[in-house]
């Protein structure tokens, strides 16, 4: 069925590209990271649940149909998705670095899972650029003899999606063991969801005055 609709040596090509692409810290990676050491595996893979299936079943109808490229094609519209993408960025980063890690509950302010799926999604999802590269990248590996164009852009879609699904749980999983080693050490945890914060305050600056951050 994927080789009557896609090409399939783009399609390999593609899977390749996109994985190597993913694997580079970005605003994604930043917060799955932070969400293992401080809350662990398990809120950790939920919020990276969040950021494919969820921003997923908002994204890709959008791209396939063409109708996010108008968001894109508008500078006011656009600049307003990045700039909510950087205040939400700056909002969790604030948020964790004065959440409550004493040495009596190292874990009080632990969230929900279906709350970190939450975050996870409309972190991607305000997320500018991870919207603008699926736009830009995408056809790239289309081919327009297959027909199905727009099938074609929805099934690399879900393939990025997908392949982004296994490196951020990569993520998730090597920072929930760092994590349960932190959570042993209230001290160490508090300095840590302090310095994270920070990394994703300075990332939500840095989309609002560099004007961009990968994925």
């Amino acid at each position: 069925m994927m080789e009557a609709v896609i090409n399939l040596q783009l399609w390999i090509a593609f899977v390749g590209t996109v994985s190597l692409l993913q694997i580079p810290p970005g605003p994604d990676n930043m917060l799955v990271t932070a969400r293992g050491i401080g809350q662990g595996r398990a809120i950790a893979l939920f919020t990276v649940l969040g950021m494919t299936a969820g921003a997923g079943i908002v994204q890709l109808p959008l791209i396939a149909f063409g109708v996010s490229s108008l968001v894109v094609a508008s500078p006011l519209a656009f600049k307003a998705l990045q700039w909510g993408g950087a205040v939400y960025l700056i909002w969790l980063g604030i948020r964790m670095f004065y959440s409550k890690s004493m040495a009596h509950d190292v874990r009080a302010d632990k969230i929900l899972p279906l709350a970190a799926a939450r975050e996870g999604m409309i972190a991607n999802l305000l997320n500018p650029w991870s919207m603008t590269f699926m736009i830009a990248f995408l056809p790239q590996f289309v081919d327009p003899a297959q027909g199905h164009v727009n099938l074609q852009m929805l099934m690399l879609g879900t393939t990025q999606k997908l392949t982004g699904l296994v490196i951020l749980a990569v993520y998730a999983l090597a920072a929930g063991s760092v994590g349960a080693w932190i959570a042993q050490r209230p001290k160490v945890q508090l300095w840590q969801q302090r310095i994270a914060g920070c990394f994703i305050v300075l990332l939500g600056l840095r989309l609002i005055l560099v004007g961009r951050v990968t994925r």
